[in-house]
Protein backbone atom coordinates (compact mmCIF):
# COMPACT_ATOMS: atom_id res chain seq x y z
CA UNK A 1 0.00 0.00 0.00
CA UNK A 2 1.29 3.73 -0.57
CA UNK A 3 2.78 5.43 2.18
CA UNK A 4 1.98 8.73 3.69
CA UNK A 5 4.78 10.54 2.02
CA UNK A 6 2.96 9.74 -1.33
CA UNK A 7 -0.07 11.62 -1.25
CA UNK A 8 0.29 15.44 -1.89
CA UNK A 9 -2.81 15.95 0.30
CA UNK A 10 -3.63 13.56 3.74
CA UNK A 11 -6.05 11.17 2.88
CA UNK A 12 -8.88 10.64 5.46
CA UNK A 13 -9.61 7.06 6.91
CA UNK A 14 -12.22 6.43 4.79
CA UNK A 15 -10.66 7.28 1.82
CA UNK A 16 -7.92 5.28 2.39
CA UNK A 17 -10.29 2.61 2.87
CA UNK A 18 -11.78 3.31 -0.62
CA UNK A 19 -8.14 3.39 -2.28
CA UNK A 20 -7.27 0.08 -0.85
CA UNK A 21 -10.48 -1.50 -2.08
CA UNK A 22 -10.34 -0.10 -5.69
CA UNK A 23 -6.53 0.40 -6.45
CA UNK A 24 -6.07 -2.55 -8.47
CA UNK A 25 -9.61 -3.50 -9.44
CA UNK A 26 -10.16 -3.53 -13.49
CA UNK A 27 -13.91 -2.59 -12.72
CA UNK A 28 -14.89 0.22 -9.53
CA UNK A 29 -17.28 2.06 -8.13
CA UNK A 30 -16.37 5.15 -5.97
CA UNK A 31 -20.13 5.18 -4.57
CA UNK A 32 -18.79 7.95 -1.96
CA UNK A 33 -21.75 10.65 -0.87
CA UNK A 34 -21.16 14.10 -1.90
CA UNK A 35 -18.25 15.80 -0.06
CA UNK A 36 -16.46 12.44 0.64
CA UNK A 37 -13.87 13.15 -1.41
CA UNK A 38 -14.02 10.68 -4.27
CA UNK A 39 -12.34 12.78 -6.71
CA UNK A 40 -9.34 12.74 -4.57
CA UNK A 41 -9.74 8.65 -4.18
CA UNK A 42 -9.78 8.41 -7.87
CA UNK A 43 -6.80 10.89 -8.39
CA UNK A 44 -4.70 8.66 -6.07
CA UNK A 45 -5.88 5.52 -7.56
CA UNK A 46 -4.66 7.08 -11.00
CA UNK A 47 -1.18 7.83 -9.32
CA UNK A 48 -0.86 4.84 -7.56
CA UNK A 49 -1.47 2.47 -10.99
CA UNK A 50 0.67 4.98 -12.49
CA UNK A 51 3.74 4.69 -10.78
CA UNK A 52 2.98 0.90 -11.07
CA UNK A 53 3.60 0.99 -14.50
CA UNK A 54 0.39 0.34 -15.63
CA UNK A 55 -0.96 2.70 -16.99
CA UNK A 56 0.31 6.38 -18.88
CA UNK A 57 -3.62 7.62 -20.40
CA UNK A 58 -6.82 8.41 -18.04
CA UNK A 59 -9.57 9.63 -19.96
CA UNK A 60 -11.68 11.38 -16.75
CA UNK A 61 -15.59 12.17 -18.52
CA UNK A 62 -17.69 14.91 -16.19
CA UNK A 63 -20.69 16.37 -16.46
CA UNK A 64 -20.47 20.18 -18.37
CA UNK A 65 -20.38 22.20 -15.22
CA UNK A 66 -17.67 20.38 -13.06
CA UNK A 67 -15.60 19.28 -15.88
CA UNK A 68 -13.44 22.04 -15.99
CA UNK A 69 -13.08 21.81 -11.98
CA UNK A 70 -11.50 18.98 -12.44
CA UNK A 71 -8.63 20.71 -14.74
CA UNK A 72 -8.15 23.77 -12.95
CA UNK A 73 -8.77 22.54 -8.95
CA UNK A 74 -8.88 18.35 -8.47
CA UNK A 75 -6.22 17.27 -10.23
CA UNK A 76 -3.42 19.86 -9.50
CA UNK A 77 -4.97 19.70 -5.55
CA UNK A 78 -4.69 15.92 -4.96
CA UNK A 79 -2.35 14.23 -7.64
CA UNK A 80 1.08 13.23 -6.48
CA UNK A 81 4.18 15.42 -6.83
CA UNK A 82 5.90 11.84 -8.06
CA UNK A 83 4.12 11.46 -10.66
CA UNK A 84 5.24 13.21 -14.17
CA UNK A 85 1.95 14.23 -16.08
CA UNK A 86 0.17 16.68 -18.29
CA UNK A 87 -3.57 17.48 -18.55
CA UNK A 88 -5.32 18.04 -22.10
CA UNK A 89 -9.03 19.48 -21.59
CA UNK A 90 -11.62 19.21 -24.47
CA UNK A 91 -12.99 22.01 -25.97
CA UNK A 92 -15.97 21.42 -28.49
CA UNK A 93 -15.86 24.42 -30.18
CA UNK A 94 -12.33 25.00 -30.10
CA UNK A 95 -10.25 27.78 -31.22
CA UNK A 96 -6.74 27.41 -32.98
CA UNK A 97 -4.76 27.42 -29.69
CA UNK A 98 -6.82 25.19 -28.26
CA UNK A 99 -7.48 22.57 -31.14
CA UNK A 100 -3.56 22.35 -30.80
CA UNK A 101 -3.56 21.16 -27.12
CA UNK A 102 -6.01 18.78 -28.14
CA UNK A 103 -3.91 17.85 -30.94
CA UNK A 104 -1.20 17.27 -28.59
CA UNK A 105 -2.55 14.41 -27.25
CA UNK A 106 -0.92 12.03 -30.21
CA UNK A 107 2.41 13.21 -29.08
CA UNK A 108 4.28 10.92 -27.14
CA UNK A 109 4.89 11.72 -23.54
CA UNK A 110 6.97 9.83 -20.65
CA UNK A 111 4.50 9.78 -17.80
CA UNK A 112 0.84 10.42 -17.63
CA UNK A 113 -1.61 12.08 -19.76
CA UNK A 114 -5.28 12.83 -18.39
CA UNK A 115 -7.65 13.63 -20.75
CA UNK A 116 -10.67 15.56 -19.54
CA UNK A 117 -14.25 15.51 -21.32
CA UNK A 118 -17.70 16.57 -20.44
CA UNK A 119 -20.17 13.88 -20.50
CA UNK A 120 -22.47 15.78 -22.60
CA UNK A 121 -19.73 15.67 -25.65
CA UNK A 122 -20.49 12.12 -26.01
CA UNK A 123 -24.25 13.19 -27.53
CA UNK A 124 -22.16 14.32 -30.44
CA UNK A 125 -20.74 12.11 -33.07
CA UNK A 126 -17.39 14.50 -32.71
CA UNK A 127 -17.14 13.75 -28.95
CA UNK A 128 -17.91 9.88 -29.71
CA UNK A 129 -14.87 9.55 -32.53
CA UNK A 130 -12.50 11.22 -30.18
CA UNK A 131 -14.18 8.52 -27.24
CA UNK A 132 -13.72 5.48 -29.83
CA UNK A 133 -9.67 6.73 -30.93
CA UNK A 134 -8.60 6.76 -26.91
CA UNK A 135 -9.93 4.01 -26.36
CA UNK A 136 -8.38 2.11 -29.19
CA UNK A 137 -4.93 4.01 -28.94
CA UNK A 138 -4.93 4.07 -25.05
CA UNK A 139 -7.24 2.06 -24.02
CA UNK A 140 -4.70 -1.16 -23.15
CA UNK A 141 -2.73 1.00 -21.15
CA UNK A 142 -5.52 3.26 -19.74
CA UNK A 143 -8.39 4.12 -17.49
CA UNK A 144 -11.49 5.63 -18.34
CA UNK A 145 -13.52 7.53 -14.98
CA UNK A 146 -16.64 9.21 -15.19
CA UNK A 147 -17.89 11.64 -12.52
CA UNK A 148 -21.39 11.98 -11.63
CA UNK A 149 -21.95 8.97 -13.01
CA UNK A 150 -25.64 8.98 -12.79
CA UNK A 151 -25.71 10.88 -15.82
CA UNK A 152 -25.56 7.57 -17.92
CA UNK A 153 -27.71 5.86 -15.87
CA UNK A 154 -30.32 5.65 -19.14
CA UNK A 155 -29.49 2.71 -20.78
CA UNK A 156 -31.41 3.67 -24.13
CA UNK A 157 -29.48 7.38 -24.44
CA UNK A 158 -26.87 7.74 -26.65
CA UNK A 159 -24.57 9.20 -24.68
CA UNK A 160 -25.29 6.01 -22.56
CA UNK A 161 -24.57 3.57 -25.19
CA UNK A 162 -21.52 5.37 -26.66
CA UNK A 163 -19.63 4.80 -23.16
CA UNK A 164 -20.52 1.36 -22.42
CA UNK A 165 -18.75 0.48 -26.05
CA UNK A 166 -16.32 3.24 -25.43
CA UNK A 167 -15.27 1.93 -21.95
CA UNK A 168 -14.96 -1.81 -23.26
CA UNK A 169 -11.43 -0.62 -24.85
CA UNK A 170 -10.00 0.23 -21.93
CA UNK A 171 -8.25 -1.66 -19.33
CA UNK A 172 -9.13 0.34 -16.04
CA UNK A 173 -13.04 1.73 -15.59
CA UNK A 174 -14.49 3.55 -13.04
CA UNK A 175 -17.70 5.16 -12.09
CA UNK A 176 -17.54 8.11 -9.35
CA UNK A 177 -21.09 9.00 -8.20
CA UNK A 178 -22.38 9.63 -4.29
CA UNK A 179 -26.15 8.70 -5.23
CA UNK A 180 -25.96 5.56 -7.57
CA UNK A 181 -29.47 5.35 -7.12
CA UNK A 182 -31.92 8.11 -7.19
CA UNK A 183 -34.85 7.23 -9.24
CA UNK A 184 -34.88 3.42 -8.99
CA UNK A 185 -32.86 0.52 -8.67
CA UNK A 186 -32.69 0.24 -12.16
CA UNK A 187 -30.13 3.36 -12.39
CA UNK A 188 -27.94 0.87 -11.21
CA UNK A 189 -27.76 -1.42 -14.91
CA UNK A 190 -26.42 1.11 -17.28
CA UNK A 191 -23.73 2.28 -14.66
CA UNK A 192 -22.60 -0.75 -14.11
CA UNK A 193 -22.46 -1.90 -17.17
CA UNK A 194 -20.31 0.52 -17.94
CA UNK A 195 -17.97 -0.87 -15.90
CA UNK A 196 -18.22 -4.07 -17.57
CA UNK A 197 -20.44 -6.13 -19.70
CA UNK A 198 -22.86 -8.46 -17.93
CA UNK A 199 -20.65 -7.41 -14.52
CA UNK A 200 -23.99 -8.26 -12.53
CA UNK A 201 -24.62 -11.00 -14.56
CA UNK A 202 -27.31 -10.34 -17.02
CA UNK A 203 -27.53 -9.79 -20.86
CA UNK A 204 -29.84 -7.38 -20.77
CA UNK A 205 -31.85 -4.46 -19.49
CA UNK A 206 -34.27 -6.46 -19.66
CA UNK A 207 -33.35 -8.98 -17.77
CA UNK A 208 -32.00 -7.33 -14.71
CA UNK A 209 -35.92 -5.47 -14.55
CA UNK A 210 -37.17 -8.86 -14.36
CA UNK A 211 -35.06 -10.04 -11.36
CA UNK A 212 -35.34 -6.72 -9.55
CA UNK A 213 -38.35 -4.74 -10.49
CA UNK A 214 -41.91 -5.42 -10.56
CA UNK A 215 -44.27 -4.33 -13.51
CA UNK A 216 -47.95 -4.28 -14.45
CA UNK A 217 -49.33 -3.58 -17.66
CA UNK A 218 -51.08 -0.46 -17.09
CA UNK A 219 -53.55 2.02 -19.05
CA UNK A 220 -54.35 5.68 -19.52
CA UNK A 221 -56.69 6.99 -21.83
CA UNK A 222 -55.68 5.15 -25.28
CA UNK A 223 -52.57 4.78 -24.14
CA UNK A 224 -51.10 1.40 -22.81
CA UNK A 225 -47.72 0.76 -21.16
CA UNK A 226 -45.61 -1.32 -18.53
CA UNK A 227 -44.98 0.62 -15.61
CA UNK A 228 -42.99 -0.21 -12.29
CA UNK A 229 -44.63 -0.60 -9.41
CA UNK A 230 -42.63 -2.33 -6.83
CA UNK A 231 -38.73 -3.78 -7.14
CA UNK A 232 -37.60 -7.39 -5.00
CA UNK A 233 -34.72 -8.87 -4.11
CA UNK A 234 -32.99 -5.68 -2.95
CA UNK A 235 -30.63 -7.23 -0.40
CA UNK A 236 -29.31 -8.76 -3.24
CA UNK A 237 -28.93 -6.14 -6.01
CA UNK A 238 -26.79 -4.15 -2.97
CA UNK A 239 -25.17 -7.61 -1.93
CA UNK A 240 -23.85 -7.74 -6.03
CA UNK A 241 -23.27 -4.25 -6.07
CA UNK A 242 -20.79 -4.31 -3.17
CA UNK A 243 -18.72 -6.52 -4.53
CA UNK A 244 -17.89 -4.16 -7.49
CA UNK A 245 -18.11 -0.72 -5.43
CA UNK A 246 -16.79 1.05 -1.91
CA UNK A 247 -20.16 2.65 -0.52
CA UNK A 248 -19.65 5.65 2.19
CA UNK A 249 -21.88 7.97 3.75
CA UNK A 250 -20.69 11.29 5.30
CA UNK A 251 -22.48 10.90 8.48
CA UNK A 252 -20.47 7.53 8.83
CA UNK A 253 -16.94 9.11 8.06
CA UNK A 254 -16.77 12.99 8.60
CA UNK A 255 -17.60 15.11 11.61
CA UNK A 256 -19.49 17.75 9.69
CA UNK A 257 -21.60 20.28 10.98
CA UNK A 258 -25.46 19.48 10.49
CA UNK A 259 -27.93 20.63 8.09
CA UNK A 260 -31.20 22.69 9.14
CA UNK A 261 -34.50 22.54 7.01
CA UNK A 262 -36.83 25.07 7.12
CA UNK A 263 -39.32 27.28 4.95
CA UNK A 264 -40.12 30.74 4.57
CA UNK A 265 -43.73 31.49 3.66
CA UNK A 266 -44.71 33.74 0.64
CA UNK A 267 -48.06 34.81 -0.31
CA UNK A 268 -49.00 35.12 -4.03
CA UNK A 269 -50.00 38.32 -5.13
CA UNK A 270 -53.78 39.07 -6.51
CA UNK A 271 -52.45 39.07 -10.06
CA UNK A 272 -50.48 35.51 -9.38
CA UNK A 273 -53.08 34.16 -7.73
CA UNK A 274 -55.56 35.07 -10.69
CA UNK A 275 -53.04 33.25 -13.00
CA UNK A 276 -52.59 30.70 -11.27
CA UNK A 277 -55.85 29.21 -10.83
CA UNK A 278 -56.18 29.82 -14.53
CA UNK A 279 -53.84 27.02 -14.87
CA UNK A 280 -54.63 24.88 -12.00
CA UNK A 281 -57.69 24.55 -13.53
CA UNK A 282 -56.90 23.98 -17.38
CA UNK A 283 -54.18 21.64 -16.04
CA UNK A 284 -57.67 19.76 -13.93
CA UNK A 285 -59.70 20.05 -17.23
CA UNK A 286 -56.69 18.47 -19.43
CA UNK A 287 -56.39 15.61 -16.81
CA UNK A 288 -60.32 14.75 -17.27
CA UNK A 289 -59.88 14.32 -20.36
CA UNK A 290 -57.14 12.15 -20.85
CA UNK A 291 -54.79 14.57 -21.59
CA UNK A 292 -52.73 14.11 -19.28
CA UNK A 293 -51.40 10.95 -19.51
CA UNK A 294 -47.32 10.69 -19.13
CA UNK A 295 -45.53 12.23 -16.12
CA UNK A 296 -43.83 14.56 -18.43
CA UNK A 297 -46.95 16.12 -19.45
CA UNK A 298 -48.16 16.61 -16.04
CA UNK A 299 -44.87 18.25 -14.79
CA UNK A 300 -44.91 20.61 -17.75
CA UNK A 301 -48.16 21.74 -16.54
CA UNK A 302 -46.87 22.18 -13.31
CA UNK A 303 -43.98 23.56 -14.55
CA UNK A 304 -46.08 26.78 -15.83
CA UNK A 305 -47.65 27.14 -12.19
CA UNK A 306 -44.32 26.95 -10.79
CA UNK A 307 -43.05 30.25 -13.14
CA UNK A 308 -46.09 31.87 -11.92
CA UNK A 309 -45.41 31.64 -8.30
CA UNK A 310 -41.70 33.23 -9.12
CA UNK A 311 -43.29 35.84 -10.67
CA UNK A 312 -42.70 35.38 -14.60
CA UNK A 313 -44.43 32.55 -17.13
CA UNK A 314 -43.12 32.15 -20.55
CA UNK A 315 -45.90 31.74 -22.61
CA UNK A 316 -46.45 28.89 -25.61
CA UNK A 317 -45.32 31.36 -27.97
CA UNK A 318 -42.41 32.42 -26.35
CA UNK A 319 -43.63 35.85 -24.70
CA UNK A 320 -43.05 36.57 -20.60
CA UNK A 321 -45.67 38.07 -18.94
CA UNK A 322 -44.69 39.23 -15.61
CA UNK A 323 -46.30 39.16 -12.00
CA UNK A 324 -46.01 41.50 -9.13
CA UNK A 325 -44.39 38.89 -6.82
CA UNK A 326 -43.84 38.96 -2.64
CA UNK A 327 -40.85 36.05 -3.63
CA UNK A 328 -38.29 38.83 -4.29
CA UNK A 329 -39.07 41.01 -1.14
CA UNK A 330 -39.31 37.55 1.11
CA UNK A 331 -35.52 36.68 -0.12
CA UNK A 332 -34.72 40.43 0.48
CA UNK A 333 -35.12 40.11 4.26
CA UNK A 334 -33.45 36.67 4.63
CA UNK A 335 -30.41 38.36 3.04
CA UNK A 336 -30.73 41.04 5.77
CA UNK A 337 -30.80 39.13 8.79
CA UNK A 338 -27.89 37.14 7.17
CA UNK A 339 -24.30 37.81 7.85
CA UNK A 340 -22.48 35.73 6.09
CA UNK A 341 -21.92 34.12 2.35
CA UNK A 342 -25.17 33.03 1.04
CA UNK A 343 -26.03 30.60 -2.00
CA UNK A 344 -29.68 31.18 -3.75
CA UNK A 345 -30.68 28.62 -6.10
CA UNK A 346 -33.55 28.77 -8.44
CA UNK A 347 -34.24 26.72 -11.65
CA UNK A 348 -35.76 29.53 -13.74
CA UNK A 349 -33.26 32.03 -16.09
CA UNK A 350 -34.99 34.84 -14.95
CA UNK A 351 -34.72 34.16 -11.27
CA UNK A 352 -31.15 34.23 -11.30
CA UNK A 353 -31.01 37.18 -13.37
CA UNK A 354 -33.36 39.34 -11.38
CA UNK A 355 -32.12 38.00 -8.13
CA UNK A 356 -28.41 38.85 -8.93
CA UNK A 357 -29.72 42.31 -10.33
CA UNK A 358 -31.60 43.17 -6.73
CA UNK A 359 -29.05 41.79 -4.54
CA UNK A 360 -26.29 44.12 -6.37
CA UNK A 361 -28.86 47.39 -6.31
CA UNK A 362 -29.59 46.12 -2.36
CA UNK A 363 -26.47 45.07 -0.68
CA UNK A 364 -23.71 46.70 -2.96
CA UNK A 365 -22.45 46.67 -6.61
CA UNK A 366 -20.11 43.37 -6.66
CA UNK A 367 -21.74 41.40 -3.62
CA UNK A 368 -23.19 38.87 -5.92
CA UNK A 369 -22.53 36.78 -9.28
CA UNK A 370 -25.01 34.55 -11.30
CA UNK A 371 -24.03 30.55 -12.46
CA UNK A 372 -26.34 29.22 -15.06
CA UNK A 373 -26.13 27.63 -18.66
CA UNK A 374 -25.10 31.25 -20.22
CA UNK A 375 -22.70 32.36 -17.92
CA UNK A 376 -18.84 32.35 -19.78
CA UNK A 377 -16.41 30.22 -18.32
CA UNK A 378 -13.93 32.88 -17.05
CA UNK A 379 -16.94 34.45 -14.79
CA UNK A 380 -17.65 30.97 -13.72
CA UNK A 381 -14.32 30.26 -12.20
CA UNK A 382 -14.35 33.64 -10.82
CA UNK A 383 -17.90 33.54 -8.96
CA UNK A 384 -16.45 30.02 -7.13
CA UNK A 385 -13.01 31.46 -6.25
CA UNK A 386 -13.86 34.94 -5.22
CA UNK A 387 -16.64 33.74 -3.11
CA UNK A 388 -14.69 31.05 -1.66
CA UNK A 389 -12.27 34.19 -0.36
CA UNK A 390 -13.08 35.01 2.80
CA UNK A 391 -12.12 38.14 2.42
CA UNK A 392 -13.26 39.00 -0.99
CA UNK A 393 -16.54 41.08 -0.67
CA UNK A 394 -18.40 38.55 -3.35
CA UNK A 395 -21.23 37.27 -0.29
CA UNK A 396 -24.09 35.67 -2.65
CA UNK A 397 -24.01 32.93 -5.29
CA UNK A 398 -26.71 32.59 -7.50
CA UNK A 399 -27.18 29.52 -9.23
CA UNK A 400 -29.39 27.55 -11.29
CA UNK A 401 -28.73 23.30 -10.16
CA UNK A 402 -28.32 22.08 -12.86
CA UNK A 403 -25.44 23.46 -13.77
CA UNK A 404 -23.73 24.34 -10.24
CA UNK A 405 -25.07 21.80 -8.80
CA UNK A 406 -22.07 19.46 -9.55
CA UNK A 407 -18.60 19.11 -9.07
CA UNK A 408 -18.26 23.01 -7.14
CA UNK A 409 -16.93 23.49 -3.44
CA UNK A 410 -18.87 26.35 -2.15
CA UNK A 411 -17.82 26.02 1.94
CA UNK A 412 -17.92 29.32 2.67
CA UNK A 413 -21.73 29.67 2.74
CA UNK A 414 -23.64 28.35 5.55
CA UNK A 415 -27.23 29.29 4.22
CA UNK A 416 -29.10 28.49 1.24
CA UNK A 417 -32.28 29.73 0.02
CA UNK A 418 -34.12 27.65 -3.04
CA UNK A 419 -36.35 30.01 -4.86
CA UNK A 420 -38.02 27.66 -6.97
CA UNK A 421 -37.01 24.16 -6.67
CA UNK A 422 -36.22 21.60 -9.30
CA UNK A 423 -38.19 17.90 -9.41
CA UNK A 424 -34.64 16.17 -9.84
CA UNK A 425 -34.02 15.29 -6.40
CA UNK A 426 -30.28 14.34 -7.53
CA UNK A 427 -29.83 17.60 -8.07
CA UNK A 428 -31.22 18.61 -5.06
CA UNK A 429 -28.93 15.93 -3.22
CA UNK A 430 -25.79 18.03 -5.24
CA UNK A 431 -27.01 21.32 -4.71
CA UNK A 432 -27.28 20.82 -0.95
CA UNK A 433 -23.77 19.12 -0.48
CA UNK A 434 -22.30 22.29 -2.35
CA UNK A 435 -22.19 24.08 0.97
CA UNK A 436 -22.39 20.74 3.14
CA UNK A 437 -19.12 18.86 2.58
CA UNK A 438 -14.94 18.54 3.68
CA UNK A 439 -14.05 22.05 4.59
CA UNK A 440 -17.65 23.36 6.34
CA UNK A 441 -16.99 24.19 9.41
CA UNK A 442 -20.25 25.53 10.26
CA UNK A 443 -24.11 24.70 10.49
CA UNK A 444 -25.81 24.76 7.33
CA UNK A 445 -28.96 26.12 6.82
CA UNK A 446 -31.55 25.58 4.20
CA UNK A 447 -34.51 27.80 3.98
CA UNK A 448 -37.25 26.81 0.67
CA UNK A 449 -39.77 29.93 -0.34
CA UNK A 450 -43.40 28.17 -0.48
CA UNK A 451 -46.34 29.74 -1.40
CA UNK A 452 -48.89 27.84 1.18
CA UNK A 453 -51.57 25.29 -0.60
CA UNK A 454 -49.66 25.61 -3.70
CA UNK A 455 -47.51 22.95 -5.34
CA UNK A 456 -44.72 24.32 -3.81
CA UNK A 457 -45.24 22.25 -0.48
CA UNK A 458 -45.67 18.80 -2.76
CA UNK A 459 -42.75 19.64 -3.99
CA UNK A 460 -40.90 20.47 -1.09
CA UNK A 461 -42.31 17.65 0.81
CA UNK A 462 -41.43 15.21 -1.66
CA UNK A 463 -37.68 16.48 -1.86
CA UNK A 464 -36.98 16.21 1.65
CA UNK A 465 -38.31 12.89 1.71
CA UNK A 466 -36.09 11.83 -1.47
CA UNK A 467 -38.78 11.45 -3.71
CA UNK A 468 -38.19 12.02 -7.50
CA UNK A 469 -41.22 13.82 -8.43
CA UNK A 470 -40.31 13.65 -12.43
CA UNK A 471 -40.94 10.01 -11.92
CA UNK A 472 -43.93 10.13 -9.81
CA UNK A 473 -46.40 12.58 -10.37
CA UNK A 474 -49.73 10.54 -12.48
CA UNK A 475 -52.95 10.03 -11.94
CA UNK A 476 -54.77 10.42 -9.32
CA UNK A 477 -51.27 11.90 -7.86
CA UNK A 478 -51.27 14.38 -9.86
CA UNK A 479 -54.82 15.64 -9.39
CA UNK A 480 -54.02 15.50 -5.61
CA UNK A 481 -51.58 17.98 -6.60
CA UNK A 482 -53.54 19.96 -8.84
CA UNK A 483 -56.67 20.71 -6.51
CA UNK A 484 -54.04 22.17 -3.75
CA UNK A 485 -55.86 25.73 -3.19
CA UNK A 486 -52.88 28.44 -2.66
CA UNK A 487 -53.71 30.63 -0.11
CA UNK A 488 -53.25 34.80 -0.86
CA UNK A 489 -52.66 35.74 2.32
CA UNK A 490 -50.52 33.86 5.51
CA UNK A 491 -52.76 33.13 8.24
Amino acid sequence: MLSMEFFKTKPYQHQLDALKAGMNMKSYGYLMEMGTGKSKVLIDNLAGLTLDGKIDFALIIAPKGVYRNWVEKEIPQHLSDKVNHRVIRWVSSANKKQKAEMTSVKDSFDGLTIFVMNVEAFSALKGRTAGEWMAKKFGPRGMIAIDESTTIKNHKAKRSKALMKIAAGFNYRRILTGSPITKSPMDAYAQFEFLGPRLLGYDSYYAFQGRYAVTQQRKMGAHSFQQVVGYRNLDELGTSLGQHSFRVLKKDCLDLPPKTFTARYVPMSDEQFKMYEQLRTMALTMLDNGELVTAPAVITQILRMQQVLSGHLKTDDGEMVYFPSKRMDALTEIMEEHDGKAIIWSRFRYDIQQITEMLNKTFGEGCAASYFGDTPDEERNNAVRNFQNPDHPLRFFVGNPATAGYGLTLTEANLCVYYANSYDLELRMQSEDRAHRIGQANPVTYIDLICPGSIDEKIVTALRAKIDIGAKVLGEEAREWLNLKPQKDLI
